[in-house]
């Protein structure tokens, strides 16, 4: 009886201790589900419109099924949502949103280099994404999701954010070197 008791009292602990980080990401999932209803991919445009709408993961999955689950299903118009977990940067290949796990921070600025001027929606959790020229950072403030949008970022690979989303997020810059 004490051993069910010690498990159960430690089955309860780990899910306190792992509730808030998936309650976190089934946040960010939705954000990043939702960020397709607010951008616009100009020479995307002319694709096939069935073609599916890739959201990449570079890096280590902090999401699990989480963000499979919350695109099961759905559809932007015609376009079904795909989700790939990718390795290396020679994988971006097709991909419509790109997030970044903050196992690849050492390597963000190589990353944004190598999809620069590309239509691919750059997204992050890492430190001072946004600021090192990502265009979208997910920052935790008072247990909050907040949003940091480089603006001239998304201009750049003629990535347009709707004003809908950036009246909701803190618009930062990279600083000029």
């Amino acid at each position: 009886m004490a051993f069910l008791t010690a498990v159960t009292a430690l089955t309860s602990a780990l899910l306190l201790v792992q509730s808030p980080r998936a309650s976190e990401y089934q946040v960010k999932a939705v954000f990043l589900f939702n960020f397709a209803q607010f951008v616009d991919w100009q020479p995307v445009a002319a694709q096939n419109p069935r073609a599916p709408l890739v959201i990449g993961i570079l890096g280590d999955d902090p999401f699990g099924a989480i963000l499979d689950e919350t695109v099961r299903g759905e559809r932007l118009g015609e376009r079904p949502f795909e989700i790939r977990r990718l390795r290396q940067l020679s994988d971006i290949d097709g991909c419509n949103i790109l997030f970044i796990s903050r196992s690849e921070n050492e390597r963000v600025e190589q990353i944004l280099a190598a999809v620069q001027n590309r239509a691919i929606l750059t997204v992050s959790d890492g430190d001072d994404f946004a600021k090192r020229g990502g265009m979208i950072q997910f920052v935790n403030d008072k247990n909050r999701i907040r949003l940091r949008i480089n603006l001239e970022a998304a201009q750049a690979a003629n990535v347009t954010i709707s004003s809908k989303l950036l009246r909701v997020a803190e618009i930062v810059s990279t600083p000029k070197r």
